[in-house]
């Protein structure tokens, strides 16, 4: 209920700069005269006492509304961290998304040819879409070796967490250079 509060505020607030900020650009290029502003002023309240009274109301509102946005944006939360949440008849289970890209990565890492590693998850309603990012040794048959990590990676992160595995896309960035050996010769 407060984030709803909260992004109706963020959107009210928004409209309400945005217009001030456009009035404000009109009014300091010349787009209205000064003598006009008087007047509509004087015939909307009659009084100038009134239109300071309600200067000051709505910048202490505006002022209010900025504290506010400012405490939630510094504010630590909590459930900050991106987690997928599953409810069992114990209660709930929440796994970070990191931790599932670290069992990604373990079990991808046992790929034979594998040199360089890195994963993403992304949450969605047909379950965990996981991309792998390799760099590889260029002795073994990319395709068998995109496949095999595929497998590896489905089986070990729906056996750890319990959550499908919708798909595991593979991207092979590079070969790796095996470092050149030499043979010393002794004469």
């Amino acid at each position: 209920m407060i984030k709803v509060l909260d992004r109706l505020l963020l959107l009210l607030y928004s409209l309400v700069i945005a217009i001030a900020s456009i009035v404000a650009i009109v009014a300091a290029s010349g787009g209205f005269s000064v003598e006009w502003l008087q007047e509509v002023v004087s015939d909307f309240t009659g009084d100038v006492r009134v239109v300071q009274a309600s200067v000051i109301g709505v910048s202490i509102v505006l002022l209010l509304v900025s504290v506010r946005f400012l405490f939630v944006s510094l504010r630590r939360d909590g459930n900050s961290a991106p987690s997928i949440n599953q409810r069992t008849e114990h209660g709930d289970i929440r796994i970070s998304v990191e931790t599932v890209e670290n069992l990604a990565l373990k079990a991808a890492s046992r790929t034979r040819g594998i040199k360089d590693l890195r994963a993403r998850v992304r949450v969605s309603e047909a379950g965990l879409g996981i991309l792998i990012r390799a760099f590889v040794d260029g002795e073994s048959s990319i395709p068998t070796l995109s496949e095999e990590m595929q497998r590896a990676v489905a089986q070990q992160v729906e056996e750890a967490t319990g959550i499908p595995v919708a798909e595991v896309s593979v991207f092979i960035a590079n070969v790796t250079q095996a470092p050149a050996t030499f043979k010393s010769r002794v004469e």
